[in-house]
C-alpha cells in the first residue's frame, strides 16, 4: 500500500475536491477500519477489524466502486456525526447535475473519516 496522507481536515477536503486518488481514499478507510496488508504473506490481517466488518468483508471492500460497503459505512457513522461535513467544514455539497455516485461515495468516506477523527480525538 502507498504511504497514506495524515488524517486531518486538509485530507478530508482533498478527498471532497478529488485531489486524492480513489485508491488512496479506500486505503485510508481500510486503515482506520483496522485492515492491514502483510507484505510477507501477501494477505490481509483483519485481527484489528470489528467483527461485523470482518464477517461482511474479510478483505477490504472498494467503497468508491461498490454501493453495499458504502451503505454499511454510512450506517456506522454515529447519528450525531451524520452532518459533519456541513457542520464542521461548511461543505455545501456537490452541484446538481455535476455529481455522480462516485462523488457521493467519496463524500461518505470523507464524512466517515471526519467522524473517526472526532470520535478518536484526532482533530488538528
Amino acid at each position: 500500500m502507498s504511504k497514506l496522507p495524515s488524517l486531518n481536515t486538509d485530507t478530508i477536503w482533498a478527498i471532497l475536491n478529488e485531489e486524492i486518488d480513489d485508491n488512496i481514499v479506500n486505503q485510508l478507510v481500510w486503515h482506520y477500519l483496522g485492515y492491514r496488508y502483510d507484505q510477507s504473506t501477501q494477505t490481509w490481517d483483519i485481527s484489528e477489524v470489528a467483527a461485523d466488518w470482518k464477517e461482511a468483508y474479510p478483505e477490504p471492500p472498494d467503497f468508491i466502486e461498490n454501493r453495499p460497503p458504502t451503505v454499511k459505512l454510512t450506517r456506522s457513522i454515529p447519528k450525531a456525526n451524520k452532518q459533519l461535513l456541513k457542520e464542521k467544514l461548511g461543505f455545501k455539497g456537490y452541484k446538481v447535475g455535476e455529481f455522480t455516485p462516485r462523488h457521493t461515495r467519496r463524500a461518505t468516506a470523507a464524512n466517515w473519516l471526519l467522524s473517526y477523527m472526532l470520535t478518536h480525538k484526532l482533530e488538528n
